[in-house]
């Protein structure tokens, strides 16, 4: 044992009781799902899973993820019987609260031991490096503010992602690794987007020889095919043999949905609608056609109904191409450079596609581009120069989540603190480039930081005491578009430091 592991206990102890504290915080309507998910799953068959609508939060998880609710539901009966009843609909008794904000933090156990073999796996000269990203996952505000008080299971989920991606560090884990991943993708579809870096990696990596690719390890090929198809199998099976297939994935992927969320995700389709916003006014001088029922669209908040005033409209398609063409050059790199660092890279720069034109896209789903690029964040300073933007954007686009008196000083405080003590850890630690710093990449990320703060006065306390309850959407949409700034030079960052390693 190494003496990292006792210093990542010591701080999830203290941090495990802070999120005791916040049982009776806000909670989202995310509590509910879960709460009918368990209700779901304990008292209906398995064939009748993907039908039930009492609520209109349905379940729409894949199979692994509706298992562990059973299994959640087992522990639920010693608690409380009545929040399995699938009839009570926002059923809160202090029983079911407790329960629920108890599993969150015990299934984070697994994000701990992925985070401690992380640490374990490092080299040498880079465990220092390792234990400070480790303890930054550990304690970031995101998993606090998202997890313990708006309520998900994102730390148990990422601690799954980052055992597989520790497990595909050495050779002889690469099988374990995908093993690892495809009962993820089973777990919560979003990670999909991460998928095309794992088949590149793996069939680089594991399925071809290491000096040349004409050359088919035929074995290898069959133990990671079986082991996916086997994985798929105890998922999907039950519901293949019911013939409920189709019913399944009308559930995960319903794209009825509109192009952005209520709140929109800081990503290319929220400067994209936050210029649609001031074309609407510019339109009469610059003689520019505006579609009159679309005023109102993109700040109504309303599933389904996204449209522009000014700029075309976006489709679903567009969406899907333009993902897939900001991956290709990463993944192109990957698969003639298979190495590990890499791999991470890859994984980063997919969520990064994916976060910021995709459909539909939850704020919450900006921890799929920091978890990873926390672990490469301190490889040397010009890394550390892409990841600065990224830390502070993707944690402020998390604020509108909290809106409520009891847990603003809770989110601002913490978040702050977190940014204060890790970017300045960071600094300290991060190694000197091996090749010169872009001067302009490190002038935005400095000026960018030095904007949050002002950007956050006004927004939470300025524009109510000037406003009332006036505009209350334009709040949302300076920290949104704010937001999206940054992860998108974050992500020119990370392109420029990628492309020239």
């Amino acid at each position: 044992m190494t003496d990292q592991y006792p210093t990542l206990l010591q701080c999830a102890v203290p941090a495990t009781a802070l999120k005791v504290l916040l049982w009776l915080a806000y909670r989202s309507t995310d509590f509910e799902v879960h709460r009918n998910w368990l209700a779901i799953t304990h008292s209906l068959p398995v064939k009748e899973w993907y039908y039930e609508k009492t609520s209109e939060w349905t379940l729409d998880y894949p199979p692994f993820f509706a298992y562990f609710e059973w299994l959640l539901s087992q522990a639920a009966h010693f608690a409380d019987l009545g929040m399995l009843e699938v009839k009570n609909l926002n059923y809160d008794s202090w029983q079911t609260v407790h329960f629920q904000r108890a599993t969150v933090i015990v299934t984070e156990l697994v994000l701990v031991y992925a985070l401690y073999l992380f640490v374990k796996s490092s080299p040498p000269g880079s465990k220092k490096q390792a234990h400070a990203a480790a303890l930054s996952i550990l304690l970031s505000p995101g998993l606090l503010i998202i997890d313990h008080i708006h309520f998900q299971y994102n730390g148990f989920l990422y601690g799954i992602l980052i055992l597989s991606v520790v497990l595909a560090r050495k050779p002889s884990g690469l099988l374990a690794s995908g093993i690892m991943f495809a009962a993820l993708l089973c777990l919560k579809h979003i990670y999909l987007y991460l998928a095309p870096a794992y088949f590149i990696y793996l069939l680089r990596a594991y399925c071809l020889g290491p000096r040349s690719i004409f050359t088919i390890r035929f074995v290898n090929c069959i133990k990671l095919g079986v082991s996916i198809a086997v994985v798929a199998g105890v998922a999907f099976g039950p519901f293949v043999y019911y013939n409920q297939i189709q019913q399944v994935f009308s559930r995960l992927f319903p794209f009825s949905r509109g192009l952005c969320h209520a709140y929109w995700a800081p990503n290319a389709w929220a400067l994209y609608s936050f210029s649609d916003r001031v074309l609407i006014y510019a339109a009469p001088y610059l003689k520019l056609p505006v579609n009159a029922e679309a005023v109102n669209s993109v700040t109504r908040g309303l599933v389904g109904d996204t449209s522009f005033a000014v700029l075309p409209d976006i489709s679903p398609r567009t969406t899907f191409v333009m993902t897939l063409a900001a991956q290709i050059p990463a993944l192109v790199k990957l698969f003639l450079r298979p190495t590990w660092d890499n791999f991470v890279g890859t994984l980063t720069l997919c969520a990064y596609a994916s976060f910021l034109f995709g459909w539909h896209v939850h704020e919450k789903a900006i921890l799929l581009v920091i978890v990873p690029f926390s672990l490469l964040a301190l490889k040397d300073r010009r890394h550390l120069g892409a990841f600065r933007p990224l830390a502070v954007s993707g944690h402020v686009s998390l604020f509108p989540l909290l809106f409520t008196a009891m847990e603003f000083p809770v989110k601002v405080v913490y978040t702050v603190v977190w940014l204060a003590v890790f970017l300045l850890a960071f600094d300290r630690l991060a190694p000197p480039s091996e090749k010169p710093r872009v001067f302009l990449l490190d002038r935005f990320s400095l000026l960018y930081i030095a904007v949050a703060i002002p950007l956050l006065v006004y927004c939470s306390l300025v524009h109510q005491l000037v406003f009332g309850a006036k505009y209350e959407f334009l709040p949302l949409m300076f920290i949104s578009s704010y937001s999206a700034i940054g992860v998108v030079g974050s992500w020119v960052g990370f392109l420029v430091v990628f492309f020239t390693s």
